[in-house]
């Protein structure tokens, strides 16, 4: 890295480091479309870096760790997560690296999140800020998804207090609850045009009652896909996570929250997401500017839901380059 040209992707729930491929030999990454020579976000101009959440399973520190003082996993006894917990981290990540401040910070959904909580916790460091599908604070309905999701891993008699072993996990829990997830991160209008009424289940591996539906068969692949990559200990705490998140706690006000943020920000909302309404994300892009901050709104006019933020690139990558490149 050289001068400010470092730029942080932040991940979201479920995903992990491997933002984009490498070389031609890698697995593409979830966000292949925007990083790269030439892309929206330029790697010939800037130094990407995609950490792993404290939490989750795919390298950083989570429930399945060893606890160096019993030399067992932690499981519960690993200490509850809050965005900013997983945003500490990560600055002591950029510490290391010897960068002062980062040019960017980019993500969505929990990644969206944790933009903001950079934003506010480290306003000296960060330079352009730009939550995608993400809010100030996580709404009551989401909190609620959230503990649906909770409560049927929990409910698995596999789990076990969380003290099951990775060869027999809550995975039926785990696969219910990414069910439900999945239903928050898509739309109405998606799954209309996509499964309508239709009867005929292109994915049939599992019981059906009475009869099936495509929409169902969807579902149920989409929740054992998960479950045979996840660990629901890490699902059950970064969740919990996600729902610590509002910028206004122990700050004074929610607006207090924001006051502390003084990046130009670019706030990327969704018309059809439920899970994070686009009037919440455009709510923080407004309180911003009421501040004096500069602060912009853009909305991708999608049908795609929550997950447009993964799937409809092409517009998200204009708006992310534009920004980028002022």
């Amino acid at each position: 890295t050289t001068g400010n040209n470092a730029l942080l992707i932040i991940h979201a729930l479920t995903g992990d480091s491997h933002a984009a491929s490498h070389d031609l030999d890698d697995q593409p990454g979830w966000w292949e479309p925007l990083i790269g020579p030439g892309k929206a976000i330029d790697t010939n101009r800037f130094f990407v870096i995609c950490p792993n959440n404290l939490g989750s399973c795919y390298g950083s520190t989570g429930p399945e760790s060893i606890n160096p003082e019993t030399g067992e996993p932690y499981r519960l006894n690993f200490p509850m997560l809050t965005v900013r917990d997983l945003v500490a981290i990560q600055a002591r990540l950029i510490d290391r690296l010897g960068i002062k401040s980062v040019h960017a910070v980019i993500g969505g959904s929990l990644g969206g999140m944790q933009v903001l909580e950079w934003a506010a916790m480290y306003p000296e460091r960060v330079e352009k800020a730009i939550p995608v599908a993400a809010s100030g604070r996580f709404s009551a309905q989401g909190i609620a998804f959230n503990e649906i999701q909770r409560r049927v891993i929990m409910l698995d008699p596999a789990w076990k207090e969380g003290n099951y072993q990775p060869d027999a996990a809550p995975s039926t829990g785990l696969a219910i609850a990414r069910m439900v997830g999945v239903i928050t991160y898509q739309s109405d209008e998606l799954m209309a045009a996509r499964f309508g009424r239709n009867p005929e289940a292109r994915y049939t591996n599992w019981p059906a009652f009475l009869q099936r539906y495509d929409v169902e068969g969807y579902l149920n692949y989409q929740g054992d896909k998960l479950a045979r990559r996840f660990d629901p200990n890490s699902y059950l705490y970064l969740t919990r996570a996600m729902d610590s998140h509002d910028l206004g706690r122990e700050r004074g006000s929610y607006e207090d929250g924001l006051r502390r943020i003084t990046a130009p920000t670019l706030a990327i909302g969704i018309r059809s997401d439920i899970l994070f309404p686009a009037y919440l994300v455009r709510e923080v892009s407004d309180l911003l500017r009421e501040l004096g901050r500069d602060s912009r709104y853009v909305e991708l006019d999608s049908p795609n839901g929550h997950d447009a933020f993964l799937n409809d690139t092409q517009r998200l990558g204009e708006a992310i380059h534009e920004f980028l490149s002022e």
